[in-house]
């Protein structure tokens, strides 16, 4: 269907030229010389944009502007003008014009600017598929090829770059090869850490990525000053996985620069209770049970499993000859987010400020138990939007803002991701099992071991063993455990939700970012 443009100008005699160049090019243009004129014809029609002369008798173009985005708000101006006045200009941008051209205008000009505001969505989303189905091939043959952790990474960055440029793409074929593509992955990522994952945790070496208890020593503690007056704020966002980082990296841009931007590794279970302890201590988790035993709670123990990450960190920072003033702030709700921000000069009397973020974790959790979130998060890209949403309108912002204006140094974290769920494989456990459903421990599992990784010995992975002949399983790919009790309901409730605490990419390669104030 052709688009509909209206033309108002009371010169549009002299721009015949330009009318039989856009109708040659397809497009249906209606004329009028004035702005009531104007205003009566989106009254009483359609049109998909606007030529708006600025310099109109009666009416000027301004005040026409103003009564259009008036009634039709989401309308798309193109103001036209001889003038170069800067407030001109400056008022015209201000009221949320498309484009701004001047006179005298040539046909490419106008036909740039057409394509540039109604044509911009469908080229681009050409322009990927194309460049997609160019690529395709390369990352599958580098996918064949992939022998480290580094090269995973720079696969899975390539996915996740793919997958936001093809997000408004409508052929529903490309979309389907970038999901095998990411199926692929997600099987050779699982053969290669079922492969590797314990000799990097028992004999690490140059081959062994950053991991959850290894990073902060790597990367953050170097950043951190002796005194000096300024404040290192570390923000760990709970349950980030790469592509929501890189949907939020378009705010955080706004007010930081960033200096550093890489993927670390999160352990083996991709939970919170091991993950953002192994964060925070710097330990693995049986080491932290070992030497904190005050401070650790298995599995089968009763309450918060993650109550002492402040202690933890602490004990992290001076290990490593770090005596320096800490603040730690776990921010569950908003009414606590607005404490921190509305308090925010107390974070910057202090070495170091932690900021911790549930609400991405929260969220994975409710779509799992709620209808209402099922149907807004119906998939990736919809679980990306609530995520800004949740961002854009959250105290975070504002606390971030301050942190820019305040000038202070900022790392940004996670400890681990989340991955969609599909494919169901049974298991069957005592009723000590936990309830997670990417990964199992007990003393008494029953599955397929071609299905899971398993580690029977956990001190090898440096996991706690509250039993004997405790196991530890994981689940690969988009698989999650279910009991053979109700196993259809099971199924049902749990299929297509987020999930972690197993083996992949979307679980395990998250981001560790370095900003600073612009």
């Amino acid at each position: 269907m052709a688009h509909k443009i209206l033309w108002a100008d009371d010169e549009i005699e002299l721009l015949k030229p330009h009318l039989i160049f856009l109708r040659d090019k397809g497009y249906e243009v209606d004329t009028v010389t004035n702005g009531n004129d104007a205003l009566e014809e989106i009254e009483q029609n359609s049109y998909d944009i606007i030529f708006l002369d600025e310099n109109m008798p009666g009416l000027t173009g301004l005040q026409t502007l103003e009564e259009i985005k008036r009634k039709r708000p989401n309308l798309p101006v193109i103001m036209i003008t001889k003038s170069e006045e800067e407030f001109i200009m400056e008022d015209a941008i201000g009221a949320k014009i498309a484009d701004y051209l001047i006179k005298p205008v040539n046909p490419r000009q106008i036909l740039s600017s057409l394509r540039k505001n109604l044509e911009s969505k469908d080229l681009i989303s050409k322009k990927a598929f194309t460049n997609y189905r160019q690529e395709f091939g390369q990352i599958s043959m580098e996918l064949g090829s992939c022998r480290s952790t580094e090269d995973f990474v720079e696969i899975y960055k390539k996915l996740v770059f793919w997958e936001l440029e093809l997000e408004g793409v409508a052929d529903q074929g490309i979309r389907e090869i970038l999901e095998m593509q990411k199926k692929e992955a997600r099987q050779e990522f699982g053969k290669f850490v079922s492969r590797n994952y314990l000799s990097w945790i028992q004999d690490p070496d140059d081959e062994t990525p950053d991991l959850s208890h290894t990073i902060l020593q790597r990367k953050f503690i170097p950043e951190l000053k002796q005194g000096g007056g300024e404040t290192t704020f570390l923000l760990v966002i709970d349950n980030l996985r790469l592509d929501q980082w890189y949907i939020l990296k378009e705010v955080f841009t706004q007010y930081f620069k960033v200096e550093k931007e890489s993927v670390y590794c999160s352990i083996l279970p991709t939970a919170t209770h091991y993950a953002r302890n192994a964060l925070f201590a710097g330990l693995m988790p049986r080491e932290i049970e070992k030497i904190y035993p005050d401070l650790w709670l298995n599995e089968e123990e009763e309450g918060s499993k993650n109550q002492h990450e402040e202690e933890l960190f602490k004990s992290h920072l001076k290990r490593h000859g770090k005596n320096l003033s800490v603040k730690y702030h776990k921010i569950l709700n908003q009414e606590y987010g607005k404490k921190v921000a509305d308090n925010f000069a107390n974070l910057t009397q202090v070495d170091v400020a932690v900021l911790v973020y549930n609400f991405v974790d929260m969220l994975s959790h409710a779509r799992t138990d709620m209808d209402v979130i099922k149907e807004l998060a119906t998939d990736e890209a919809a679980y990306r939007s609530i995520t800004k949403s949740w961002f854009e309108h959250s105290h975070l912002l504002d606390v971030l803002k301050k942190i820019a204006e305040s000038g202070s140094k900022l790392v940004l974290t996670t400890d681990h991701g989340s991955i969609k769920t599909s494919n169901p494989v049974k298991i069957v456990g005592d009723r000590s099992t936990n309830t997670n459903l990417r990964y199992k421990v007990g003393k008494n599992l029953s599955y397929n071991a071609k299905d899971v990784f398993e580690i029977k010995k956990p001190e090898q992975a440096h996991l706690p063993k509250a039993n004997l002949t405790s196991t530890y399983v994981f689940a690969y790919k988009q698989d999650y455990f279910v009991y053979p009790n109700n196993y259809n309901q099971y199924v049902k409730m749990y299929k297509d939700t987020f999930q972690h605490g197993g083996i992949s990419p979307e679980e395990m390669l998250v981001p560790f970012v370095i900003l600073s104030a612009k």
